[in-house]
């Protein structure tokens, strides 16, 4: 009959765990699910920023073709009548159960999460979101805040719990409702954390002590970064700690003993989240379900942790566009699962370091928009065809390429590091790329030039991912007919990731790059 898909996004989750070679974070139950998952290392999201992200790859289309650069338009009536993932589920007889941020809420999905295309119910909210925002921070003077930094007692907080434990607990009585009811179904969990604000269960700090916690790698703006790459980070300016700081727009930079915090808040964001997914993969056993129920784990984009200068996403650097993901598939990533089996444990992060040891791990370079395609294939459903150059009418149809025939990584890897970008004879189908854009109002950086509306978006940065490295070109852009200008270049960036992992050295006036130019245009 096919397999189950239980799909789990995180909201804003760079590759900080175990599995990924973090050595800090503690992530012992994703790291459980990496070693029985095929784990790629180099995945990309297309836009990093929640509600383009999440489009793009629930509709298999990236946002050039969905022509959501913001949060303000649905697509169905924007850009053209496009079937999504779990729409496609459905209508291939899947129960559909949404739960927590699946779409981005609001506009970009019709107020509705979609609802009733992509979904069999209505997509559960927990009631305690509304207070995400709100002032639910204690600070040293016992008022309550609005902080970015924002560790609390969860007994205190409206309703006694947290939005993340709620869709915890919702998503484990829908997997009762599904052991009961016998039928296939595709569960999509969306967790808010590690998204701002970092307001988290105060305890998980014990996890991370102050003076373990270090500055970024690269904590300054790189020399040769054109000014329009910049984003300069609006959202958390707003929250009210760092508003206290009187930090300078655009480039700040934060003070020192500050950045830790947030890095701090950050990881014991992550395991709390940890633990959500834990709980979450302890049911799927409980409920016996573990045999055939295929388990993806990804996030919509990464966030920036001060490298660059720079915190939050919207930016085409790898700290912002590169996301985890693995497939736990029962006999295809591990051998046959029996019923009953249980594959996975609850991990405590207080007692439990977690395993570095993904069952597999692929470096190919693969994407976001990738996703529909390849869970059709791992469920057995026809593959929607490519899309056509102009798809704005065509129904079901995928912009990105099924990855499964990556699954077996006892093949040759790519190695990183050759050193070919600046080689103009490569062949164009030699290897995966990752595309990425990103959109800006001027060359310089603005209050809006982390989320700009479309109306006010003058340049758009199309940035190219090889294995070896990054090429971005910000480009003319035209909001009236989405159009980009190739011959209108406002800046340019290459980086190398064999001398530049971090991406703190912009090559782009040293070398011939003709080869990324035909390839970015193509």
């Amino acid at each position: 009959d096919g397999m189950n898909v239980l799909f789990i996004v995180v909201d804003d989750l760079r590759p900080v765990l175990g599995c990924y070679g973090d050595k800090l974070v503690k992530s012992p139950n994703i790291d459980q699910l990496a070693s029985r998952s095929i784990v790629f290392s180099n995945a990309y999201a297309q836009q990093a920023v929640c509600a383009p992200s999440r489009v793009s790859f629930l509709t298999g289309r990236r946002p050039d073709t969905t022509r959501l650069y913001d949060f303000y338009s649905y697509w169905r009536v924007h850009a053209g009548n496009y079937s999504t993932m779990p729409q496609y589920f459905k209508d291939n007889g899947y129960m559909t159960l949404s739960v927590g941020k699946v779409f981005h809420p609001g506009v970009s999905s019709n107020y509705s999460d979609d609802y009733p295309y992509s979904w069999s119910i209505p997509p559960f909210h927990p009631s305690a979101e509304k207070y995400e925002n709100d002032k639910t921070c204690r600070g040293k003077d016992g008022k309550l805040y609005a902080n970015l930094v924002c560790p609390v007692d969860v007994t205190e907080m409206p309703g006694g719990t947290l939005p993340d434990i709620q869709s915890t607990e919702e998503a484990i009585r829908l997997l009762n409702v599904m052991k009961v009811n016998r039928q296939k179904f595709f569960l999509a969990v969306g967790y808010h954390k590690p998204h701002i604000p970092l307001r988290y269960p105060q305890e998980f700090l014990k996890l991370y002590p102050l003076e373990n916690i270090t500055l970024a790698p690269d904590p300054w703006v790189p020399k040769n970064l054109p000014p329009v790459a910049y984003n300069p980070w609006t959202d958390i300016r707003q929250r009210d700690d760092v508003e206290a700081l009187n930090v300078s727009f655009p480039y700040g930079p934060l003070p020192d003993d500050f950045q830790r915090q947030i890095r701090q808040s950050y990881y014991a964001a992550v395991s709390y989240l940890d633990v959500q997914v834990g709980l979450l993969l302890n049911a799927l056993d409980n409920v016996g379900l573990s045999n055939n129920t295929t388990v993806v784990f990804t996030a919509d984009h990464g966030w920036s942790l001060g490298e660059h200068g720079e915190w939050a996403k919207y930016s085409n650097f790898d700290v912002a566009t590169r996301v985890p993901l693995m497939f736990y598939v029962p006999g295809m990533t591990t051998s046959p699962v029996r019923q009953g089996t249980r594959v996975f444990p609850y991990l405590d992060p207080f007692s439990h370091n977690g395993i570095s040891a993904p069952q597999g791990q692929s470096k190919k370079v693969v994407e976001l928009v990738s996703l529909f395609p390849t869970l059709a294939e791992l469920a057995g459903l026809q593959v929607p065809s490519v899309c056509p150059e102009a798809s704005f009418g065509v129904v079901l149809c995928t912009e990105g390429t099924s990855i499964v025939p990556y699954f077996n990584v006892s093949e040759e890897e790519v190695e990183e590091g050759k050193g070919r970008c600046d080689d103009t004879d490569r062949s164009f189908n030699e290897e995966p790329v990752a595309f990425s854009q990103y959109p800006r109002p001027a060359d310089t950086p603005q209050w809006n030039s982390d989320k700009p509306k479309l109306k006010d978006i003058r340049i758009m940065g199309y940035s190219m991912r090889t294995i070896d490295c990054r090429y971005t070109l910000w480009v003319q852009f035209d909001p009236n007919n989405f159009s980009a200008n190739f011959n209108d270049i406002h800046g340019g960036e290459l980086y190398m990731m064999e001398t530049d992992p971090n991406q703190d050295y912009n090559i782009y006036n040293n070398i011939s790059h003709g080869w990324f130019f035909k390839k970015i245009l193509g």
